[in-house]
């Protein structure tokens, strides 16, 4: 078991274990989102606590985000000249977010995260368009959209409180609100995800609260994850990409439902 520094003596099966939820977390959270649902229970149950968790898995997060970006980024799927205008709201939440999350329980976001994931999937069954955009479709500027501002800003809060599940906020406000297709959406999404988790762990960090062992263990799994992600993101058809998306949704869902 890990003691809240995460530098007690980790065994071969632990190492493992973190390795290869990172790995599948990686690979989610690029296509989706939801990865953090399977990455914060397990360092719990390797003994750390909820908010030294919560604050460990950024260093994870962090490094698949960077290494999905970068790939995304060689592809040509990276919409450039939006990125200041996307980030802006993102890290200004974020900030308001990882704050709260030094010093508050995470209960109070737990029915809006639901509410979006829902909804997310209601709307993905009955009106696909809206979050899956046919290629070629002309996104708009996020001047153009209070509505994506809002989201992504949302999207900051939740992500610098609690993370897990924030790629789903950030898909509605980048496919729905700002008309991305789902690929270049996966990489504005991963970059917003890691703008906003270097803001959030800099105030965990300064708050001594990352174990840096099993989340640069994390980590390096959580990379091989991302890289295989993007690999699959640029073959997978609009539609494969909107049927993965629609699962995850439901399966996050359902998680975060029964969780407690």
């Amino acid at each position: 078991m890990l003691d809240a520094s995460g530098l007690a003596e980790l065994n071969p099966w632990l190492v493992l274990l973190l390795l290869v939820v990172g790995v599948v977390a990686g690979f989610i959270n690029t296509l989706a989102g939801g990865g953090s649902n399977l990455t914060l229970p397990a360092l719990m149950v390797m003994g750390l606590p909820a908010d030294v968790a919560n604050a460990t898995n950024r260093v994870g997060v962090l490094m698949q985000s960077l290494s999905g970006v970068r790939d995304f980024d060689r592809h040509g799927q990276l919409a450039r000249d939006d990125i200041w205008g996307v980030l802006k709201p993102v890290l200004i939440g974020s900030v308001f977010g990882a704050v709260a999350a030094a010093f508050a329980p995470v209960e109070f976001l737990k029915p809006a995260l639901l509410l979006a994931m829902v909804t997310m999937a209601l709307i993905i069954l009955v009106k696909p368009s809206v979050v899956a955009p046919p290629l070629g479709t002309p996104a708009k500027r996020v001047e153009e959209s209070p509505k994506a501002i809002w989201g992504l800003f949302f999207a900051g809060v939740y992500g610098g409180f609690v993370q897990a599940g924030v790629g789903f906020v950030l898909i509605a406000a980048l496919a729905g609100g700002l008309r991305y297709d789902l690929v270049k959406t996966s990489a504005l999404k991963m970059l917003c995800t890691a703008a906003l988790t270097v803001a959030a762990l800099a105030v965990f960090v300064w708050q001594g609260l990352v174990a840096w062992l099993p989340g640069i263990i994390l980590a390096c799994g959580s990379v091989v994850g991302a890289k295989i992600g993007v690999r699959i993101a640029l073959k997978a058809s609009q539609r494969g990409l909107k049927w993965f998306l629609f699962v995850m949704t439901l399966v996050a869902s359902l998680f975060a439902l029964l969780k407690d």
